[in-house]
């Protein structure tokens, strides 16, 4: 009798969990789904090919976002091409040399503070850095003396912008390069170093691409993560109305509109932010997509 009561009080236990668990991922979703109903449904309606195509405009005037998405483009990519050499290079230390040293310790301290610290806090610390820099430092005399005009230390500029974002990309590719190469079995080293290989070359040859999928659904993630990002933008690279391409100078971004549209009163400028939200939103969804897909053909 009493294994039966126990039995039973478990299986209600259970059942009243699961119930709650499924309220809950319910009530999320439903929230979810009529966010993006409200975006997909706003955005639709002001997609046009002018979008684009044209320059952002003034309010009451035709315009697009073409500024804009490739002032973003652009600033994420030099993100990427930055940040992603050295997150894989810091993620092969911290798997392969120094798994238990003293230092591996202190670096995944330090990046898991990167990882949760706001968006802002870096872009605040990118502005200090380089926008914000004093007439008589060495970065900015150094700066100016090899570039000239084109030194983009000591005002906004899309350089400063493309390094806050570098900043946000790096520790999402040194956790998930880390955690690729750790699933990576022992054996393979183990062959491979008794074939007299060297170590290096077992992680390049060996490691590196046993991960290789994994390694590339991190660098997709940190894209993801960083497509959106409207703080450190707004300290950093600011905005530009025209399409500037020069990286030196103010230089406009999607997230950096979007905020400006939707805070203003014309009703114009509110329907360009809800195209260029559901831009962001599709590239996102097609990347986090992208990265499930490569997850399971690892898997």
């Amino acid at each position: 009798m009493k294994n039966q009561a126990r039995i039973a009080r478990r299986k209600f236990t259970n059942r009243m969990f699961l119930a709650l668990s499924v309220a809950a991922a319910a009530f999320g979703l439903v929230w979810l789904a009529f966010i993006l109903g409200e975006l997909f449904y706003n955005g639709f309606a002001a997609l046009s090919p002018a979008i684009f195509t044209e320059m952002t405009p003034a309010p009451g005037s035709p315009g697009g976002l073409a500024n804009a998405i490739f002032g973003s483009v652009v600033m994420s990519l030099v993100a990427v091409l930055g940040g992603t050499p050295l997150g894989i290079l810091a993620g092969t230390y911290l798997a392969e040399y120094g798994r238990y040293g003293r230092l591996a310790f202190f670096i995944r301290f330090v990046n898991d503070i990167l990882l949760s610290a706001p968006s802002i806090v870096i872009g605040l610390f990118v502005y200090e850095i380089i926008v914000f820099s004093p007439p008589d430092s060495s970065l900015l005399k150094v700066c100016r003396a090899s570039l000239g005009d084109y030194c983009p230390v000591g005002h906004f500029s899309g350089v400063a912008g493309a390094v806050a974002l570098m900043v946000i990309v790096i520790p999402v590719v040194v956790r998930t390069t880390e955690n690729m190469l750790l699933l990576v079995p022992n054996g393979l080293r183990e062959a491979a170093a008794a074939l007299g290989a060297p170590r290096s070359n077992v992680i390049r040859i060996v490691t590196w691409r046993a991960a290789r999928a994994g390694i590339v659904t991190g660098v997709l993630l940190a894209i993801a993560r960083i497509s959106g990002e409207t703080a450190p933008l707004l300290f950093t690279a600011l905005n530009n109305q025209f399409m500037s391409k020069n990286l030196a100078q103010p230089i406009a971004s999607l997230p950096v509109v979007i905020f400006n549209y939707a805070m203003g009163p014309y009703e114009d400028l509110h329907a360009l932010a809800w195209a260029g939200a559901l831009i962001i939103t599709a590239a996102v969804l097609t990347l986090s997509i992208l990265a499930r897909l490569l997850e399971n053909k690892r898997s």
